[in-house]
């Protein structure tokens, strides 16, 4: 389990991160949004034990960090940064072990072994790390912070540089890990990733502005709009709908009406329709996108529109 309480972060006169708190339960995927220089890297390294928090405190699987613990609970965490940073000049079976030997994995070369078949990168066994693609560093780097089958996870843009295959293997990987009582935090840029695989979403601009699952979030922009397919016959229904919304109108091949209470006037709006002899095809209000969630609050944080 993750626990961030009252994290503040300063750099100098900068605030980087401000007063955030949030958990990240057992067997839960948690992402991290936010945009450029929205502290979501800062809070992943106090998460981490890497940097110390100017304020406020974090617990990893129910150690609470500090000076005389950080060393046992970073054993319970996998660490993905945003840089692989592997050492060039050894091969990738040389940098897995590496890490095998200080996690004090007793059959290191098993581990790599393992690692190196779960990521299809035996052909590249060895291959030092300079003559690699984005896409194979990456891979790399994320074999490298699972090695040890940690208890926590904090993975800084996870798939950055892979390709949509392997992009689907990693997202698999992280749900295997999800059901096997890991606990997650990603920091993504890609809302679509996000919305496949996060239990709930959080999104940072320096403050937590939000932590929901990605359906309570977009309900919270919820546009009052109903979307109405029929089996033909639009025009004519279009007008024994305008008794509730005088300006419904079609558009994308849908009558649109704009309704001050979704639940309580849509049964309406179905029995007339029915009673007319429409063929309903789907009747269901308007859910923005997660992308459309997030620019609005990051605008509301930022005072745009």
């Amino acid at each position: 389990m993750i626990a961030a309480r009252q994290l503040t972060r300063r750099f100098d006169a900068r605030v980087a991160v401000e007063d955030v708190s949030f958990e990240v339960g057992r067997a839960e995927i948690v992402a991290l949004l936010g945009p450029n220089g929205a502290g979501k890297t800062t809070t992943l390294r106090m998460l981490a034990g890497l940097i110390s928090p100017s304020s406020g405190s974090v617990a990893i699987d129910g150690i609470v960090l500090d000076t005389a613990t950080a060393t046992d609970a970073r054993k319970r965490v996998g660490f993905l940064t945003e840089a692989p940073g592997l050492w060039d000049r050894l091969t990738v079976r040389e940098n897995l072990r590496v890490y095998a030997r200080l996690y004090g994995l007793s059959s290191p070369d098993a581990v790599v072994d393992r690692s190196l078949v779960q990521f299809d990168m035996k052909e590249h066994d060895s291959t030092v790390a300079a003559e690699l693609s984005k896409g194979t560093r990456q891979k790399v780097a994320i074999a490298r912070a699972l090695m040890h089958e940690p208890k926590v996870l904090l993975l800084d843009e996870p798939t950055s540089g892979l390709d949509p295959e392997v992009s689907r293997g990693v997202r698999r990987i992280l749900r295997e890990k999800r059901a096997a009582g890991c606990s997650i935090l990603v920091s993504t840029h890609n809302l679509d990733e996000a919305e496949r695989i996060a239990d709930r979403v959080a999104v940072l601009d320096r403050r937590l502005l939000a932590l929901d699952p990605p359906g309570v979030l977009r309900r919270r922009l919820t546009t009052g709009r109903l979307l109405i397919r029929l089996a033909g016959e639009l025009e004519r229904m279009l007008s024994n709908l305008r008794a509730f919304d005088p300006e419904a109108r079609v558009e994308d091949g849908a009558i649109v009406v704009r309704l001050a209470n979704l639940e309580r006037d849509t049964p309406d709006i179905v029995a007339a329709l029915t009673s007319a002899g429409a063929r309903v095809l789907e009747v269901r209000p308007e859910v923005p996108a997660l992308e459309d969630v997030y620019i609005h609050l990051v605008g509301e944080r930022t005072g745009g529109d």
